[in-house]
């Protein structure tokens, strides 16, 4: 139920009760985005994020066995938020976090790639840490990494940025030639396609598109739409539900 109406401040920020609407996207965002970001899509300090966010997870502690649905959320929050805010988040002792976390780090499996886990890849692999990827999904990091590799995967910028990682080899200028490529087969080809062909990663191949003006094409427009339903009916199926990630937006389809 909404607290009443909140007003804007001089300083563009709002004050006062939060919104319906206002917590439900602080819970959807709380710990996987940073509290400042968070704090300038909702137009409230930094402060005022986090105060909300201990109100709006707090309640009893959870003891006992985890559920298949705490585990699911503890792999959801691993590497985007520090173990202070998962724990507030689940509402479980931070020991009782970091014991979760090491049993998942002994579970592995080889074999097949569901496709739920090719689309978890898909959308976690920018932004989360390798080791925490291995663990999110089950897998022997040198299985993780062969897959992102195939899936022409890379890093964001901006999270080997905050983590100090060290930056890539930069990538060579795109040719006349690569440009020329790119243009003939973007409207009709997969992106993860394009980017093979061309040794880059599918969002290099989809920023210099939208860099170049290309478009898909309407029938490949509707193609990506069957494939993204086929895969949110799998994810229906196995999981309850998911988003799946579209062409445009930095997907490989």
């Amino acid at each position: 139920m909404a607290e009443g109406r909140s007003k804007k401040a001089t300083n563009g920020r709002r004050k006062g009760p939060w919104s319906t609407a206002e917590l439900e996207r602080l819970k959807r965002l709380y710990g996987q985005r940073p509290d400042a970001q968070i704090a300038r899509e909702l137009h409230r300090s930094v402060e005022s994020v986090r105060r909300m966010a201990r109100r709006t997870f707090s309640g009893e502690a959870r003891l006992g066995p985890w559920s298949a649905a705490e585990v699911q959320s503890l792999k959801n929050y691993l590497g985007a938020a520090e173990l202070e805010v998962i724990s507030m988040i689940l509402r479980r002792s931070e020991r009782e976090v970091e014991r979760k976390i090491r049993e998942l780090q002994n579970v592995h499996h080889r074999g097949e790639w569901s496709s739920d886990d090719v689309q978890d890849l898909k959308r976690l692999y920018g932004t989360r840490a390798d080791e925490d990827l291995a663990v999110i999904l089950g897998r022997p990091m040198d299985d993780m990494l062969a897959m992102a590799r195939t899936l022409c995967l890379a890093k964001d910028k901006g999270f080997r940025r905050r983590n100090g990682a060290p930056q890539p080899t930069r990538m060579p200028r795109w040719t006349e030639g690569e440009k020329k490529l790119l243009a003939e087969l973007y409207s009709e080809s997969p992106n993860l396609e394009i980017a093979r062909q061309l040794s880059r990663s599918v969002k290099s191949v989809v920023s210099k598109a939208h860099d170049m003006g290309l478009r898909k094409s309407i029938e490949r427009l509707r193609d990506m739409g069957r494939e993204n339903v086929q895969i949110r009916y799998q994810q229906d199926l196995h999981q309850g539900g998911g988003t799946a990630e579209r062409e445009q937006e930095g997907g490989s389809n």
